[in-house]
């Protein structure tokens, strides 16, 4: 059975991922970054959830070293402060989880990769593309992910290693529900989006199964919107 790890799988997009990946017949884990939430997931799917910090070396090791085969990596771990990101305090921690942490674990499940020709899909951002005034880290580390999601692609091709991107849009998620529950930014969001309603974890996780799939083969260093056609307009 093909072997994935969802990093932040335990909720959100990441949950939505684990799910479409496993009715698919991949066996997953998924880690989060309390025990609260990973001891939810565990009981409530079944999977194996395991606590991991994407900022701590030693834990991504440990992570990997438990490992007997990997043909799936799926980086979904990412955090955002609206609002308080010009505090550089903040904005150095959004980097080190969001950008740094995603360089962390695929250098950590590398060899893995490289042994069963598999594949990485990273979370980028329809921020990805253009700037969000209150989420300046948020925004900056997304385009990170972009850029860097290009050059492991074309570094790792020679591993076997498919390396792609999904960059979600306005999707609907603990992250959102504040959003979601302004009447005034919930009508200016889906009256730019064309297709006019959120989106569903479980949608994008449709496309990131598409891409670690052997479908997708001759497809690496491509990021793909995942936002009703949002980033369109």
């Amino acid at each position: 059975m093909r072997k994935a790890v969802v990093i932040g799988g335990t909720s959100g997009i990441g949950a939505g991922v684990a799910g479409v990946l496993a009715a698919e017949g991949w066996d997953v884990a998924v880690t989060g970054a309390t025990d609260p939430e990973v001891a939810r997931a565990a009981q409530d799917t079944g999977r194996t959830a395991l606590r991991l910090d994407v900022t701590v070396q030693g834990q991504v090791d440990a992570l990997f070293a438990s490992f007997d085969r990997l043909d799936a990596l799926v980086n979904c771990a990412g955090v955002l402060h609206r609002g308080e990101e010009y505090d550089i305090a903040v904005f150095e921690r959004v980097i080190a989880v969001n950008l740094t942490g995603t360089m962390r674990i695929c250098l950590a499940a590398r060899p893995l990769l490289a042994e069963s020709g598999g594949a990485i899909v990273n979370t980028a951002s329809m921020l990805s593309y253009f700037g969000g005034p209150l989420v300046p880290a948020y925004s900056a580390s997304k385009g990170g992910v972009a850029q860097l999601t290009k050059a492991l692609a074309g570094r790792w091709a020679e591993d076997g290693i498919r390396v792609n991107a999904v960059a979600p849009g306005w999707i609907e998620t603990e992250m959102t529900s504040g959003l979601r529950a302004d009447p005034a930014r919930t009508a200016a969001i889906l009256g730019r989006t064309p297709q006019g309603r959120w989106g569903r974890p479980e949608e994008v996780g449709a496309l990131v199964a598409w891409l670690v799939s052997d479908k997708a083969r001759f497809v690496t260093g491509a990021i793909y919107p995942v936002d009703g056609g949002y980033s369109a307009m």
